[in-house]
């Protein structure tokens, strides 16, 4: 029988459908919160706004989760979801757009619904961040992208850059060498923030150049697309020719919704104690939309199922 506190089934007068359990989120750390809420009890909801597994989804190959020598990111997520299905998670594909404090539930406003819920866990992720330098816009979706596991198979055999030095950077280089012709790496610093293994990996790649102390400034392009990056080295103003740019320079943390139910850091993360707990004491978060710094699926994973075991002990109180 499902867990519920000031909860009853369908639909309440208001209109809004409640829960004991909101999560928002669809990747790894989401997954897992689903999982071991269900297999907790607890009557729960899952809002995902799209494919499982976020951008761990996105991961060409993952080589650092326990069990598993190389998997790709797609395959790992859809097997996390598949099995928090026959757990009994319940899902929905719908983008939360507003969360906020309605008495002592919490009320969450979908594309498509809204609900109520006594706790509610943020696993949304984050999103990559941009540079804003001149034609990064202009040219997103024509030789300009955040996603090489995505759009590798346009580059075959082509000329392209990388921007960025850690582990998403260095990891989808990696891809990506096995498939363009040229592959430049634009990193700020003197060396790469990412794994050793996969770092020594990605320089000793016969395709590979990294532009050390560098910084892109400009994508050049055409009616056709990109044609060029011009960056910033030690030595002066340096202009590529490339036919695609692929950035990796961080991430935002997806919480525009939740702005008004916990607090954030400055990067907009959600400030978190205990791993998980948040400022609101019905509110906690997990996975790569907080503050914690160390961001790898295994880390998201136990973050979810934390948030869910200390809901479980919170219910176990009433």
């Amino acid at each position: 029988m499902a867990l519920k506190v000031h909860v009853v089934d369908g639909e309440t007068a208001s209109g809004d459908e409640e829960y004991t359990l909101i999560i928002a989120g669809g990747g790894p750390a989401a997954l897992s919160a689903a999982l071991y809420g269900a297999r907790y009890g607890i009557d729960h909801l899952v809002l995902e706004s799209w494919q499982p597994g976020g951008q761990a989804a996105l991961t060409a190959e993952i080589e650092n989760y326990p069990g598993f020598l190389k998997i790709a990111g797609s395959d790992l997520a859809a097997a996390m979801k598949d099995q928090a299905v026959k757990a009994g998670a319940v899902f929905r594909m719908e983008s939360v757009e507003t969360a906020e404090q309605a008495g002592e539930s919490i009320r969450v406003k979908t594309d498509s619904n809204t609900y109520r819920c006594n706790y509610l866990i943020i696993a949304t992720g984050a999103a990559p961040a941009t540079l804003g330098v001149p034609g990064e816009k202009q040219f997103y979706g024509r030789g300009v992208s955040f996603c090489a596991t995505c759009d590798a198979p346009f580059f075959k055999g082509r000329k392209a850059i990388v921007v960025g030095g850690g582990d998403s950077a260095v990891k989808e280089a990696l891809h990506l060498a096995d498939v363009v012709s040229e592959l430049g790496i634009v990193h700020r610093r003197d060396r790469f923030r990412a794994e050793p293994y996969l770092s020594e990996k990605l320089l000793n790649h016969e395709k590979v150049t990294p532009y050390w102390n560098s910084h892109l400034r400009k994508v050049v392009g055409d009616q056709q697309g990109v044609t060029a990056a011009v960056i910033e080295t030690p030595e002066g103003e340096l202009e590529i020719p490339t036919d695609g740019v692929f950035l990796y320079v961080g991430t935002k943390p997806a919480t525009g919704p939740f702005t008004s139910l916990v607090e954030l850091d400055k990067r907009g993360a959600v400030i978190t104690e205990n791993i998980v707990a948040t400022s609101n004491p019905k509110v906690f978060a997990a996975g790569d939309v907080t503050n914690n710094g160390f961001r790898q699926v295994v880390t998201a994973v136990s973050d979810g199922a934390r948030a869910a075991a200390m809901i479980f002990e919170e219910l176990q109180k009433y």
